[in-house]
Parts: C-alpha cells; structure tokens; sequence
C-alpha cells in the first residue's frame, strides 16, 4: 500500500449548495458523474456527496489536498454494472500516480444518517 485516504461529506450541505449553485455539478463533476448524479434523482444530492467525499478521499491519500496541483474533475468516479464505485483518474491524478510508482486504486463509498464517506486505498 502506497497511501490511505478517507474523507465524510454532509449530504444536506451538498443539497443546499445544488440548490443555490447548479454550477458546482459543473465545476466539480465530469459531464459522465454530472450524468449519474441526474439520474438518480431525489438521491443526486446523497450520491454527489459520496462522490465529492471519494474526490477528497483520493486528494488526502496522495498528500496535495484541494489546490495541490490536482483539479476534482481529473479524479472522476465510475460504478460498475453492479453498481461498485471505482476511480478514473486523467490529467495530474495519473501523473501523480505515474510518478508515486502507483499500479491501482482502491474505493469504499457510504452513505448513512445524512453522512457521505469514501476511503481510499493507493497500491
């Protein structure tokens, strides 16, 4: 194991922000997790929360945090057929990785009692 991250999300928070700000979808999320969040409805808000919380989980993981040099929108979540989350990193992520001498990444995200968590797990 190369680094550990974790990172909690309020999901109210993010339903106000969605609320006053549909930019920050934009602003934060690929046009594939904006896609995502949409469709699932009155569970967007829960589902951007766990996903922003994924987004920081990776950033403490590698140590930069938000402003280190790697943007949200290079660290992009995906969810297999069954529904398991995954990362899908461009830019800076993958350089970072490349660089770490990193080969995988590993995703835990929950959700629960208005709380969004992730972990992340850098091989």
């Amino acid at each position: 194991m190369i680094a550990l991250g974790f990172d909690l999300c309020e999901i109210t928070r993010i339903t106000r922000i969605l609320e006053k700000n549909p930019a920050f979808l934009h602003r934060y999320f690929t046009s594939d997790e904006r896609d995502y969040i949409t469709a699932r409805g009155n569970a967007g808000a829960q589902s951007a929360a766990a996903m922003f919380a994924a987004k920081e989980a990776f950033l403490k993981a590698t140590g930069l945090g938000i402003g280190g040099g790697i943007t949200l929108d290079e660290i992009s979540i995906t969810h297999n057929e069954l529904g398991a989350p995954a990362y899908l990193l461009s830019g800076n992520a993958s350089e970072w990785m490349l660089k770490a001498g990193a080969q995988k990444t590993h995703l835990s995200i929950s959700h629960d009692a208005g709380i969004a968590g992730a972990v992340c797990i850098i091989e």
